[in-house]
C-alpha cells in the first residue's frame, strides 16, 4: 500500500520536478537564458499559448477537443484589428474579438451537444470555415498600422510585467476557480469520466457542454487580441497549427487524452515546459524544423505515458478488489 502511496504521489508531482529539472538544465545549456529580458520574453509569448491551453484542457477533461482555436484565433484577431483602426476603441475591438469567437464555438456546439458529432469532427470544419472567413474578409492581406491597439500585447506595467501576462494571471484564477470549485467544473471532470453515469447523477451534459465552449471562446477571442497586437499587424494567415501549441502544453501538463484528468497547473507547468525548451533550442541555434520533429515526439511521449499510466493504475485497482473479495470469500468460508 505504502508504494502504491508513493507511485500516485510521484506520478501526481512529477510534471513539476521535470519543469525544475528542464529550468537548471536551460540554465546551464545557454548563459543568456536566466537574463531578465529573456525570462519577459519567453513569459510573453506563453500567453497566447497559455490561454489557448486553458480552453483545450477544459474541453480535452470533458471528452472533447478543438482543432479549430488557430483558425478561430485569426478570424477574431483580424476582425478585432479593423475595429480598433475604424473606432479607436481597444474596448470594443477585444469585446468583437470574444463575440466572434464565442459564437464559432457555439457552432461548434451545436452539434457536438445536439446531434452527437464528435468534437474532432466539428472543430475540424470550423478550422476551415473560419480560416476561409478570416482571408475572405481580409481579401488574403495583413492588416496594417495598429497604433496604440499594440499596447495590448507589447505593454509593460513597470520594468518587469507585461500586459499580456498580467491578463493571463487574472484569467488563470478565474479558470482554475471555475474549474476547482464550481458545480460546472465538477461536472466536466465527471462527463469526461464516464458520461452515461454524469448523466444518471443528474448532470445537464448539453449545458456543460455549452458552457465547456463558451469559455474556450472567450480564451480563444483574447488569445486572438495578444497576437495580433504582439506581431503588430492583423494576420488572416497567422497561428497556423496553434491548436497544436495548446494541446501540447495541456497533454504534457498531465490532462488525459481519455478525459476526466486534468488541471490548471499541470498545464502551466507543461505550457512553461515546452516555452523552456523551445527557448534554449532558439539561444542554441537549433534548426527550427528539428525544433518540430522534437515537439512532435514529446507530444507521442506524453500520450503513451498517459496510456500507460491509467493501464497500472487500473491493474492495480483490479488487483485490489481481487485481494479485497478473496479476504471477504475466506471470512464467509470459516
Amino acid at each position: 500500500m505504502k508504494s502504491m502511496k508513493l507511485s500516485g504521489v510521484f506520478q501526481k508531482y512529477a510534471i513539476y520536478l521535470v519543469l525544475l529539472v528542464l529550468f537548471a538544465a536551460c540554465s546551464l545549456i545557454s548563459p543568456y537564458f536566466l537574463k531578465s529580458s529573456n525570462m519577459i520574453n519567453v513569459t510573453r509569448q506563453l500567453c497566447v499559448g497559455l490561454l489557448i491551453a486553458y480552453g483545450e484542457m477544459i474541453l480535452i477533461v470533458g471528452g472533447f477537443i478543438d482543432l479549430s482555436v488557430g483558425s478561430v484565433l485569426a478570424l477574431a484577431g483580424c476582425l478585432a484589428t479593423t475595429t480598433f483602426k475604424a473606432t479607436q476603441s481597444l474596448l470594443l475591438a477585444v469585446l468583437v474579438a470574444v463575440v466572434v469567437s464565442i459564437l464559432c464555438n457555439m457552432f461548434n456546439a451545436v452539434f457536438v451537444a445536439n446531434f452527437n458529432v464528435p468534437a474532432f469532427i466539428a472543430t475540424l470544419g470550423m478550422q476551415q470555415i473560419a480560416r476561409g472567413l478570416a482571408l475572405y474578409y481580409t481579401d488574403g492581406q495583413n492588416i496594417l498600422q495598429l497604433g496604440g491597439f499594440v499596447k495590448i500585447g507589447q505593454g509593460m506595467i513597470g520594468s518587469f510585467l507585461p500586459v499580456p501576462v498580467l491578463i493571463v494571471l487574472v484569467v488563470t484564477l478565474g479558470v482554475w476557480y471555475i474549474m476547482s470549485n464550481t458545480r460546472f467544473g465538477r461536472g466536466v471532470y465527471a462527463i469526461g469520466g464516464n458520461r452515461r453515469a454524469a448523466e444518471a447523477s443528474g448532470i445537464n451534459t448539453k449545458k456543460s457542454i455549452y458552457k465547456a465552449f463558451l469559455i474556450n471562446g472567450i480564451l480563444a477571442g483574447l488569445a486572438g487580441v495578444i497576437f495580433m497586437a504582439r506581431n503588430n499587424a492583423g494576420l488572416p494567415n497567422g497561428a497556423v497549427g496553434y491548436e497544436m501549441t495548446g494541446l501540447t502544453a495541456a497533454i504534457v501538463g498531465g490532462t488525459s487524452m481519455t478525459g476526466g484528468i486534468g488541471t490548471i497547473p499541470g498545464t502551466i507547468a507543461g505550457a512553461f515546459i515546452i516555452g523552456f525548451l523551445e527557448n534554449v533550442m532558439n539561444l542554441v541555434g537549433i534548426n527550427a524544423y528539428i525544433q518540430e520533429i522534437i515537439e512532435g515526439g514529446i507530444i507521442v511521449l506524453a500520450v503513451a505515458f498517459d496510456v500507460v499510466s491509467k493501464s497500472k493504475q487500473s491493474h492495480k485497482t483490479i488487483m485490489v478488489a481481487d485481494d479485497k473479495k478473496k479476504g471477504v470469500d475466506q471470512k464467509s468460508a470459516a
